[in-house]
């Protein structure tokens, strides 16, 4: 019987569905570390629960390995310790590396975590990716601006989700956002090159330092582009064939970026852009699996559950490679206006023209409050055999579905 501790902040819906798959593995105890009371835990996932430990921060690993030594006293030894949140994959590093417990260490998961280092490895190992800097004053900012040229993207180091990233076109730009993110002295701001280009994700699973199985996505437009453009609506799309000989470049940069970053075993999401000549730079890289419903995008390609593959990766080291069978999208309807959601336009005639290709929707409900993310207030899920369907029918759905907020 494995022991398994799952640390999980707080315990979104997202989160949940990877605790669920963990928590239902077979020849498992598995105890939650959250900062969530026992009361928030769902009652048909804390009936699987072998033990909860709550703590004020688990972000700190003092605070993390504290809770793992006093889960490990009802369970016994922990042999594995796991979590999905990006900012979590350092500190959980630790925290292995202190009590013993097998996994990735904190030193490869900072190659991942901070975006610096991560292209300054990416660059020795001969991995293409933007030209970068991390500065500490404006001086150092504008220095990197006159050699690069804009537009620029400011960014934290340890950034997750495109959040605080901005995309600045001149110096008076650059210096405001600057000193917006320089809050202390001495703090590092990541500046980067802006690539033009088509971004992608490839998403890869790796056992054993090789990478087994990947799926590849399209972001329509890039999130960067989404969030300057409140009124762009982003989709997200998966084709059937991810097998094409056109992806075999990011295959090979895909696979030596990663071997480059330390991955052994585990899932990974990568970013990357086509440029407008074709060749490929490296965004970033998460020792983590893909967000923003994209692992259900890749479940309902293959008809099987990536949350629980992700789950027998994490806890066993196995992996059984799926036949991708559809091509699938989604479109995230983001709300027009500010404030909160007043109206759902275009729905009748979305489902009159696209309900047979809908298998998920998750649709903004009257008086919600607007996200201000590049995910929007809710989204919609398609699927079909064929990938030329599903593009025509997510840019078909992004013009009669209109979110409206005032």
């Amino acid at each position: 019987m494995r022991n398994v501790v799952f640390v999980a902040p707080f315990l979104m819906d997202a989160t949940l569905r990877f605790v669920r798959a963990a928590a239902s593995l077979p020849e498992i105890r598995m105890a939650l570390l959250t900062q969530e009371p026992i009361e928030k835990i769902p009652d048909d996932l804390r009936s699987k629960l072998h033990a909860h430990w709550r703590v004020a921060d688990c972000l700190s690993p003092d605070d993390i390995e504290a809770g793992v030594l006093e889960l490990a006293r009802h369970m016994g030894n922990v042999h594995r310790l796991v979590g999905t949140l990006e900012q979590l994959q350092t500190p959980l590093g630790e925290v292995r590396a202190r009590l013993g417990i097998e996994g990735m260490d904190a030193e490869t998961a900072e190659n991942f975590r901070d975006k610096g280092r991560m292209k300054d490895a990416l660059r020795a190992g001969g991995v293409p990716c933007a030209k970068h800097r991390k500065v500490t004053t404006l001086a150092e900012g504008r220095e990197f601006a006159l050699a690069t040229g804009f537009p620029l993207v400011v960014k934290p180091p340890a950034g997750a989700g495109a959040k605080s990233t901005f995309r600045v076109e001149s110096l008076d730009e650059l210096d405001q956002s600057l000193r917006a993110m320089m809050t202390r002295p001495g703090q590092e701001v990541q500046l980067e090159e802006f690539v033009v280009g088509e971004e992608n994700s490839f998403d890869t699973v790796s056992i054993g330092g090789q990478a087994v199985w990947h799926s590849l996505s399209h972001y329509r437009p890039t999130p960067l582009e989404v969030l300057r453009n409140p009124w762009i609506q982003w989709c997200v799309f998966i084709p059937r064939e991810v097998d094409s000989p056109k992806f075999d470049d990011i295959r090979r940069v895909g696979s030596r970026a990663l071997s480059v970053l330390g991955m052994r075993t585990g899932v990974s999401h990568m970013e990357w852009f086509r440029r407008r000549d074709g060749s490929i730079a490296i965004s970033e890289v998460g020792c983590r699996p893909p967000g923003a419903q994209i692992c259900s995008l890749i479940s309902y390609a293959h008809d099987f559950d990536f949350y629980s593959a992700w789950a027998r990766v994490a806890v066993f080291d196995q992996f059984t490679a799926p036949e991708r069978k559809y091509s699938c999208g989604a479109a995230y309807l983001r709300g027009q206006g500010e404030g909160r959601v007043a109206a759902i336009h275009g729905i009748e005639q979305a489902q009159k023209e696209l309900g047979a290709l809908v298998i998920e929707a998750k649709l903004p409900q009257v008086g919600q409050a607007a996200t201000n993310t590049y995910e929007g207030e809710g989204y919609v899920i398609l699927r079909h055999p064929d990938s030329a369907v599903v593009e025509k029918a997510l840019n078909r759905l992004v013009t009669l579905i209109r979110v409206e907020l005032r």
